[in-house]
């Protein structure tokens, strides 16, 4: 069973895995007031237990600088979700039904993307994963795992495997971004495996990092 927004980040929030602020909202004016206080630009995103792969279905929509981008992504977004089919049938777009709850408004971070991963395995427990995201897990499939649990050294070591890692460390350019935080979320996401024995799968992709902050952007908890 896929956990819902709020469930997931409870259970990040619990083990100190830093969420990007967002609320889930069923009114497009409530949604333009909150975008409004956290300042442009924003994301939007269908919120339901049902769409496992939001992006596949339209239902992520980036770079909303003003009040009129967010209205019209607002519209596309729950124009796409009408058509989605799911167990429970097809999801309300209009009224948003009981299994859609709703549409999530972020703020939009800029930095590296990484993808962080858990998967428990009936031999060896919860296996983590490490990777770059964007074209680093597209095209390079670049990731390394190791088995929980996972102590700092093992942490550096799984970094320093992958080629995104020189990137994290500002190689050609690239803004150098604070890896002391993204070892410490590993290191809480190994406990959080350890201790909440219910979980098969945790997916965090994207994580945005800069120099300044470490973000889980997107999440999935599977029970």
């Amino acid at each position: 069973m896929l956990l819902d927004f709020y469930q997931t980040k409870r259970i990040l929030s619990k083990y100190k895995i830093p969420f990007c602020r967002g609320r889930i909202f069923k009114s497009k004016a409530k949604a333009l007031n909150f975008a409004k206080k956290t300042g442009f630009p924003v994301v939007l995103k269908i919120a339901s237990v049902d769409i496992l792969h939001k992006t596949d279905i339209g239902g992520v929509k980036l770079g909303i600088k003003n009040e009129k981008d967010l209205k019209k992504s607002w519209n596309e977004i729950l124009k796409q979700a009408q058509k989605v089919p799911t167990k429970s049938g097809i999801l309300d777009g209009k009224a948003i039904g009981i299994k859609n709850e709703g549409v999530l408004v972020q703020k939009e971070i800029k930095g590296t993307e990484i993808i962080l991963g858990m998967k428990r395995d009936e031999i060896f427990g919860p296996i983590m994963m490490f990777g770059g995201g964007g074209i680093f897990i597209e095209l390079l499939k670049d990731v390394s795992f190791e088995i929980c649990p996972l102590k700092k050294q093992e942490v550096k070591e799984m970094l320093k495997r992958t080629k995104v890692y020189k990137v994290l460390k500002g190689f050609r350019g690239f803004p150098r971004v604070n890896v002391e935080k993204i070892i410490k979320i590993i290191l809480n996401l190994s406990k959080l495996s350890l201790k909440e024995k219910q979980i098969k799968e945790i997916d965090l992709n994207p994580i945005i990092c800069n120099e300044k902050e470490v973000l889980v952007v997107d999440a999935k908890i599977i029970i």
